[in-house]
């Protein structure tokens, strides 16, 4: 495994630390009782979790000299201590294993000057329902910052190692940067992924069952190369969207970062006989973040219709940033057939524009039954905005809720749902309103949600001294085995020919 050297380190002085800290920690004999919960970072209080999750390490959120942390279920007890708690390894998935389906009671007691208190116990829920082992995601730095340090990550949920899928540092030079972004896998699976490269070597690495190569998807009829891919759950067709997007800096606004797309359309590009065909590509309707359903017979994606009245500014990007918050997306889907690769008409699934929001990022559940969104105020960047929440809809009957249970006062964005659609991951600014940080929460089968826990760490404060986003985080069924060289090595070529365009895929 390829660990990136921040997390070893930390793993290796936290394992240093969990032979002090669970190693004759006792409960302290005399304290005060607290009437309130404990303010632990990050917050694991009452939380829901499956039983194949890594330890969840925390630590006193407020002044402390030391801390117990006393688990109990039943007559079975696990005691950690020190300056924070960090279960053993083997120790938690014995206890989460006797806990499925049941409630783990957690104790918290701080000493300050030698006082100690106890507060009000909390609970950590076992879920029956298992987690995909491996998520990835996209580390990136402000975006005000240059992207000379971008790299694709993967994670193994069920202990702490993390390593690097591709670093863009392997093919920019001093003078030759490339970015990297939209990493995808075909239903789950990371022997079937894709990822985009940007200027120097760029192009869209596709790797099937060890065959990795490098397309060329510049075409003088489509806008760009596609970004936001979905791949088809069954076939060898990704679908993306091709976007002219320009990124603002805002001193006044609340938001400080604005994203536009001043163009942008869907294509579908056949990997196999390497054709791309334009699948809605009107010029006043800005189409976007496409998603295949579950059983691969409807596409999903959001459109905002743009034609204002305005014969002074002609010129489209400033357009768009004169206008920029009364562009409002909604979501539409379009029928397609397996058999002859031929799509529908588009019909609207959910009408934003007309409670005077916008939504983006359609996902659908695997069972079928759910639409996954996110909603704010106006555009399609929802990452940088704070009013950003994650909403449900309910496909059998069509009522759209908040989730409230998800939802902070801040920024909720990308999401994702587990293969079973018990879990869903999603990006969070709600730590310090700055950097997105992975939380995962439980969905059952009825659509109830319970309290999301942030990924977690080998040492509590991890998430705190990392000054960089997650972005775009997916779960998969298993980790990336391509070594990041041999992914340089690809974008080092010229790759395939350019993708042929066609008026329309067909079998």
């Amino acid at each position: 495994m390829r660990k990136s050297f921040l997390h070893t380190a930390l793993v290796t002085l936290t394992m240093s630390a969990m032979l002090l800290a669970c190693g004759g920690v006792k409960v302290p004999e005399t304290y005060t009782q607290s009437n309130q919960l404990p303010q632990i970072y990050p917050d694991y209080t009452n939380v829901t979790v499956p039983a194949n999750i890594a330890p969840l390490t925390f630590q006193m959120d407020r002044p402390a000299d030391e801390m117990v942390a006393r688990f109990t279920l039943g007559d079975k007890e696990l005691l950690c201590g020190y300056d924070a708690v960090q279960p053993d390894a083997d120790d938690w998935r014995e206890l989460l294993e006797q806990a499925r389906g049941k409630d783990i009671k957690v104790e918290v007691f701080s000493s300050t000057d030698d006082q100690w208190t106890r507060y009000q116990p909390f609970t950590i829920s076992v879920s029956p329902d298992p987690i995909d082992p491996y998520i990835s995601y996209r580390v990136i730095p402000p975006s005000f910052r240059t992207y000379e340090n971008l790299t694709i990550r993967q994670r193994c949920l069920e202990n702490y190692d993390e390593s690097i899928i591709y670093n863009n540092a392997l093919c920019s030079t001093e003078k030759d940067g490339q970015c990297i972004n939209c990493h995808h896998y075909q239903n789950y699976n990371p022997g079937r992924m894709q990822f985009h490269a940007r200027q120097n070597q760029g192009g869209t690495v596709i790797a099937i069952d060890g065959d990795i190569r490098k397309i060329n998807m510049k075409n003088d009829s489509i806008l760009s190369a596609g970004v936001y891919p979905a791949w088809h759950p069954t076939l060898d067709i990704i679908v993306y969207s091709t976007n002219k997007t320009s990124q603002s800096f805002q001193s006044l606004d609340h938001n400080k970062i604005e994203v536009y797309d001043s163009e942008s359309d869907l294509i579908a590009y056949d990997i196999k006989k390497n054709q791309v065909a334009n699948i809605e590509n009107d010029p006043n309707e800005f189409e976007v973040f496409p998603c295949w359903s579950p059983d691969g017979k409807w596409l999903y994606y959001c459109s905002a219709y743009f034609n204002p009245d305005d014969s002074i500014v002609t010129d489209p990007l400033q357009r768009v940033v004169k206008y920029h918050k009364d562009i409002k997306y909604n979501i539409y889907r379009k029928s397609f057939d397996p058999d002859t690769y031929t799509f529908g008409p588009r019909c609207l699934v959910y009408d934003a524009a007309a409670i005077d929001s916008s939504a983006t990022l359609p996902r659908i559940s695997p069972d079928g039954r759910y639409l996954m969104f996110t909603i704010g105020q106006y555009g399609c960047f929802h990452i940088w905005h704070h009013d950003a929440d994650l909403c449900l809809m309910d496909l059998q009957n069509d009522s759209v809720r908040r989730i409230s249970t998800f939802n902070s006062p801040d920024t909720e964005s990308y999401h994702s749902w587990s293969s079973n659609g018990r879990w869903v991951i999603f990006s969070s600014r709600r730590d310090d309103g700055v950097f997105t940080r992975p939380f995962i929460g439980h969905i059952d089968a009825d659509g109830r949600e319970s309290k999301p826990f942030e990924l977690p760490s080998a040492y509590p404060d991890y998430h705190r001294q990392m000054t960089g986003s997650y972005n775009i985080p997916e779960f998969m069924r298993g980790p990336v085995d391509i070594q990041p060289q041999t992914f340089a090595k690809v974008l080092a070529t010229d790759g395939e020919p350019p993708v042929k365009y066609v008026e329309r895929l067909s079998k």
